[in-house]
């Protein structure tokens, strides 16, 4: 059995360890990886908007414009982002279980590897099928985030693992496990703030990394079970 103070204490050490390689690989895995909110109609403005002003042929081509940035950016997303993911957190990995220094191109091994679309298309359908779930209630949703969560770490040391057996191994693992894992990302608000309040400096040079390393720690932790 695990605990999160074992877990957090190793990660320290393992990439402290290979610090900057670390840094860049949490960098990675912030922009591909985490979601985040948009903030856009945040900071909207108490003015009338006048529709009337608005064509309906600038409408549309307002929205085959939005659809298109998102679509570049999935697009994006799965081909050349994926691959990185998986990468990254390889990194994580080896720093682990090395016990030397990491070179930063094991962040494009994917591409290398011989098994790229493996690896994109498994990540895709596994953000698809969160994505789904989540339609239905943000709880299967959730459920389903933690389910899933070994699929990368597996494909970033076995690229070439089918897909089926990514997400079954991962079920496998994570099988009486999403609760105690879901905790362990709770005990990082604390250091989110810390980020949030250094306006992503502190996230970037420190905090990214230790929660990035201490989800691989889980992963090896599991691992050692299965």
């Amino acid at each position: 059995m695990w605990t999160r103070v074992e877990l957090k204490e190793k990660a320290k050490k393992a990439f402290l360890a290979n610090y900057w390689v670390s840094v860049l690989a949490a960098v990675v895995l912030s922009i591909f990886a985490a979601g985040s909110g948009s903030s856009a109609g945040r900071n909207s403005s108490n003015r009338d908007i006048d529709f009337g002003n608005f064509n309906t042929a600038f409408i549309i081509q307002v929205l085959i414009g939005v659809f298109i940035t998102v679509l570049i950016i999935i697009v994006l997303k799965v081909i050349v982002g994926n691959a990185l993911i998986a990468g990254a957190q390889r990194v994580f990995i080896l720093n682990e279980i090395s016990g030397e220094r990491v070179d930063a191109k094991e962040i494009g091994f994917v591409f290398k590897s011989g098994c790229w679309g493996n690896v994109a298309l498994t990540l895709f359908l596994k953000d698809l099928f969160i994505g789904l779930w989540t339609l239905l209630l943000i709880v299967p949703g959730i459920i389903k985030s933690y389910e899933y969560k070994m699929v990368p770490y597996l494909l970033a040391e076995n690229p070439e693992m089918d897909r089926s057996e990514a997400f079954a191994r991962s079920k496998e693992m994570m099988d009486g496990q999403k609760m105690n894992a879901f905790v362990l990302d709770l005990s990082f608000i604390p250091w989110v703030l810390v980020a949030i309040i250094t306006c992503g400096i502190a996230g970037a040079l420190y905090v990214n990394p230790y929660i990035y390393q201490t989800n691989a720690e889980l992963y090896l932790t599991l691992k050692k079970n299965y």
